[in-house]
């Protein structure tokens, strides 16, 4: 008897008693009514208490003629009662969340074997033997609900569970309560003796990737009126209710971390396999969401889970935990040493690894330990907090209230650590141009908060102060201190008399000027010209900003215009809309570009077709910045103005290159390669080229899957780029009479320069398909060279020539770089794309860098292969890739993991193998690896090899592996395939924990 079939048979044995409703039961056994009873909005007994009625009806046992209690009696009227329960189950939808939350564990134990047998599980099977694929969709849904409840219920049970306060104590309801609580306690003792074969259960059906079906009330009925019916419908792929495969493993991989954790208590290890289950569950949320009709996950539950398993499965070594900054945090919290714990919160600041709510927990514990009576932890409350709040500067979060009310009285003490955080937080020669506004923006405002001039003249006068803001900025602030006080002083001796002088018009001008640098309010923006040209017609107020910048194409055309009014308006407001534009401000950027838009059209076409090209490169850069970026396919109002702009033939419209770039690059995104090989204007092909250049990939693209001699574009595009690349050999005499021989490059040979072409356009390409296209050709051509020696491997690679006429017209160096730096993008794209990790792999092998070679190796068959838990696709594991593995391990010294790969090969490489297991000096796990072995060959040159040397006990281990049955030679050829299969499994994965 199975272990499921003894746990029913332990909860059918002794079911608790009620008294028998007869004529509500009677009622209810009519199918019609039970569903109309069903549909109401709030029926009265609610459905988990008729499942409990007809379970304990029919779980109820009979009295013979002898007056000997028998079990219940398997005829019509029990087995009515339980379909009717088991419909029950299903019109709320086998919600395990539901279901245990209001039945008790014998009662949800019996419903469940129900379900097994209504769901023609083979009785007397372990499910652990039973292949979930083979089965019908309804059997293995069943299987797995029950399992999932099953290690569910181990998990629940752990949980210390709050004593209800008992009433007046009454026989019968003590009898009945002690009677569940000793059926629960057996019931439980069978699942946790089984938890191990219900894991792999579920381990199994993460393998599944397909949909799966539950029975619904009408597969139900179905099964109750014919039998005949299970090999028919009800067992056909279509059947009963939907489960996709994406929420099956969303509920599996959920259930499997939480026993997981559960275990971890005995078992470290096994924290980590909890918080793989944990993240994958995070993945698919983030996905899917985490409701379905059919499950809901607490989403801060899970949370917490992810939270304890980061801090649980840090290393248990004394040394990487010294290098880790949590366990170093936690040291310190213990030791007392609160001094190296502001060390590591400010050293994090630059690396901005800690997360920003274990950053305030820790706070929060200082506080709390400050609070009960430590003076000498104020400081350090203080210090942390100005760590956390420059972090959140630097990160662009609202600053913490705390940091007010710490700041409210600033001392020299409080200002001199400040401004060492600031400077300790910021690498001024690496940081971005937005972290040093932010930096900027946050000291400015610290000193417009601060009443105290002095503390002011501190900041102002700080070296990071003054080189993150400019000498205007600087002078801006003094003029708003000014201005809040009539008195500001910022010199050590006071001069009161001279900020006694009212304003003068220059002060006023100033304060506009300042308003107007701020502003991105197009009217605003207006208003302070027009007072400001009301108060001088001198000045030219759209130089007082050297951040204003705009395209000197642009540049000479707004300049020319007489009104200086008008002329400082727009330059001012295209200006401000390329900078918001730069930054991703694109809400302000479309503003002021249709108030300069509504300006220019009533006095310049010229000007109002330049705004307008600027504002279709906006709605470019705004789509692919949002639904873009989601997959969404941009608006055909968007593709038209796109191909109008490429097709636009107006004389004298000063155009910026990028916006044609951007153009070709969107239609080569969005595969508008229809439009770029038939329906392109031939003039424009011949003008722009970008377009030219952009045809020829479209065409390539188009052609990929076609026959070898359709490829001539592909031809076409390759001496279009070779040109690119090729430089002009001159002779020139140098100043000591010499002859050296150097390089130029020659501007008529190419359809444009190669930094533009290889720099700014190829990085705008998003769509994989070109991507690979181009990288394949730039790969080939980084191949032909003659003194090359490690080719680099690339899909759709022969589809180009394999020579160039003047080989030594070609940059080589550049065409390298060109590689590095494009599969390095492609990969920021798509960093799961095996052939782009591939390429990446073999740059680092060609370069002889193996260790990074093989990880790009082996998370290229990661990738592909759900972590090597299937095959690896031998068009990824190629021969050549192995033989680069076997190298890469043999110049590492890793020896024994060179004799496994070398049974990677299509035929097996006895004697590199043999050659390496030969080597004495290994630098990888030697014998730990001969489980990995499955070559008989191999494994008996082993045992030869260390009785040669006298190593018994490693003999031992290499006869422990060749004698494992599933080796034998006499076996089936599938049996010794599934061998090698599982090996090679294992052995990738232990090589990818190492090189990971």
């Amino acid at each position: 008897m199975s272990a499921e079939a003894a746990d029913r048979e332990a909860a059918t044995s002794s079911r608790p008693c009620t008294p028998p409703q007869t004529s509500w039961f009677e009622f209810v056994l009519e199918e019609s009514l039970l569903e109309q009873h069903l549909q109401k909005p709030s029926p009265d007994p609610p459905p988990v208490q008729l499942i409990v009625q007809f379970l304990e009806q029919a779980s109820k046992p009979s009295v013979n003629e002898q007056n000997q209690v028998q079990p219940p009696p398997d005829n019509k009227r029990n087995r009515i009662l339980k379909l009717l329960a088991l419909k029950v189950a299903a019109h709320l939808k086998w919600d395990l969340d539901v279901l245990e939350k209001s039945l008790s564990v014998p009662v949800l134990n019996m419903l469940l074997n129900e379900l097994l047998c209504i769901s023609k599980v083979p009785p007397g099977t372990k499910h652990v033997d039973v292949d979930l694929s083979s089965l019908p969709p309804t059997t293995a849904m069943a299987i797995l609900l029950y399992n999932r409840w099953a290690i569910r219920t181990i998990v629940q049970s752990s949980f210390p569970v709050k004593q209800v306060k008992p009433g007046p104590p009454q026989l019968n309801v003590m009898n009945h309560i002690q009677q569940e609580k000793e059926l629960t306690e057996n019931i439980l003792k069978v699942l946790k003796e089984q938890a191990a074969d219900s894991i792999l259960v579920l381990e199994g059906a993460l393998k599944l990737n397909k949909d799966l079906y539950v029975h619904t009330i009408r597969t139900l009925d179905l099964l109750a009126m014919e039998p005949g019916m299970v090999n028919g419908e009800t067992e056909s792929s279509t059947a009963g209710l939907k489960i996709s495969a994406e929420e099956i493993q969303c509920q599996v991989c959920y259930d499997l971390g939480a026993i997981y954790f559960q275990q971890g208590s005995t078992n470290t290890a096994v924290h980590e396999k909890a918080k793989e289950k944990f993240f994958k569950t995070k993945e698919l949320i983030a996905k899917n969401g985490s409701s379905s009709p059919h499950f809901t996950i607490d989403e801060e539950r899970l949370a917490g889970y992810c939270q304890a398993c980061e801090v649980l499965t840090s290393s248990s070594d004394d040394a990487s935990q010294q290098a880790t900054p949590y366990s170093q945090i936690h040291s310190c919290l213990k030791s007392g040493k609160y001094q190296d714990l502001v060390k590591i919160f400010l050293e994090d600041n630059l690396t901005l690894s800690l997360p920003e709510q274990f950053r305030q927990s820790v706070l929060r514990e200082l506080f709390q330990k400050a609070q009960q009576g430590n003076d000498a932890l104020d400081e350090v409350c203080f210090k942390v907090c100005v760590c956390n709040t420059i972090c959140d500067v630097l990160q662009g979060r609202i600053i913490d209230i705390q940091f007010c009310q710490l700041f409210l009285k600033p001392s020299k003490e409080k200002i001199d650590f400040l401004l060492e955080v600031c400077s300790g937080s910021i690498n001024l020669e690496s940081a971005s141009e937005e972290i040093k506004r932010r930096m900027a923006a946050f000291l400015k405002n610290l000193c417009l908060g601060m009443e105290d001039l002095q503390f002011v003249f501190m900041i102002s006068s700080h070296e990071l102060f003054i080189k993150l803001l400019k000498d205007d900025e600087r002078k801006l602030l003094i003029d708003q201190m000014r201005k809040r006080s009539p008195r500001v002083n910022l010199c050590t001796k006071p001069v009161t008399s001279f900020y006694d002088i009212p304003a003068s018009a220059s002060v006023n001008i100033g304060q506009l000027e300042h308003q107007l640098i701020l502003s991105v309010d197009p009217w605003r923006i207006r208003q302070i010209l027009i007072e400001l040209h009301g108060m001088t017609s001198e000045r030219q107020f759209w130089t007082i900003s050297n951040k204003w910048e705009v395209p000197n194409v642009y540049g000479n055309v707004i300049l020319g215009i007489k009104d200086s009014l008008t002329r400082d308006l727009v330059y001012i407001l295209m200006a401000k809309g390329l900078h918001c534009c730069a930054i991703k401000d694109f809400a302000h950027a479309k503003q002021l570009f249709a108030a300069c838009l509504e300006l220019v059209t009533e006095f310049s076409p010229k000007l109002r077709q330049v705004m307008l090209n600027e504002m279709l490169l906006l709605d470019i850069y705004t789509h692919e910045a949002g639904a873009g970026a989601n997959g969404e396919r941009p608006p055909s109002d968007l593709i038209s103005r796109v191909r109008g702009y490429l097709e636009m033939r107006v004389p004298d419209i000063p155009l910026r290159q990028v916006i044609a770039e951007e153009c070709v690059a969107f239609l080569l995104n969005w595969c508008e390669n229809e439009y770029l090989t038939m329906q392109v204007p031939l003039p424009l092909v011949q003008t722009n080229p970008y377009v030219k250049l952009g045809q020829l990939l479209a065409a390539t693209c188009k052609e990929l899957p076609g026959p070898k001699e359709s490829r001539r574009t592909a031809k076409d595009l390759w001496e279009v780029v070779v040109q690119i690349c090729s430089v002009s050999n001159q002779h020139k005499r140098g100043n000591d009479g010499r002859v050296s021989l150097i390089k130029h490059r020659e501007s008529t040979l190419g359809i444009m320069y190669r930094y533009f072409m290889g720099i700014l356009f190829f990085f705008r390409l998003q769509e994989p398909l070109v991507l690979t296209t181009i990288l394949s050709l730039f790969v080939k051509l980084h191949n032909v060279r003659e003194d090359i020696v490690n080719d680099i491997a690339a899909e759709h690679i022969s589809i180009w020539p394999s020579s160039i006429p003047n080989l030594q017209s070609v940059d080589f160096e550049a065409v390298a770089i060109t590689v590095k730096e494009l599969v390095s993008y492609a990969l920021t794209i798509n960093a799961n794309n095996h052939f782009w990790l591939i390429i990446q792999a073999d740059i680092y092998f060609a370069t002889n860098q193996y260790s990074a070679a093989l990880h790009y190796y082996l998370q290229a068959g990661a990738v592909c292969s759900d972590f090597f838990n299937k095959m690896v696709p031998p068009d990824v594991y190629t021969d050549q890739v192995i033989k680069r593995m076997i190298k890469c391990c043999s110049l590492l010294n890793c020896h024994t993991q060179v004799a496994i790969l070398c049974q990677f090969l299509r035929e097996v490489d006895y004697k590199t193998a043999f050659k390496a297991l030969q080597e004495q000096n290994s630098h990888d796990a030697m014998d730990s690896y001969y489980e990995y072995i499955w070559d008989v060959t191999i494994l008996e040159y082993l045992t030869y090899l260390h009785h040669k040397r006298g190593e018994t006990d490693k003999r031992q281990i290499a006869i422990k592996a060749i004698g494992q049955t599933e080796l034998n030679a006499s076996n089936p050829e599938e049996v010794l395939q599934l061998a090698a299969q599982r090996r090679k499994k294992k052995f990738l994965q232990a090589m990818a924990k190492l090189y990971f």
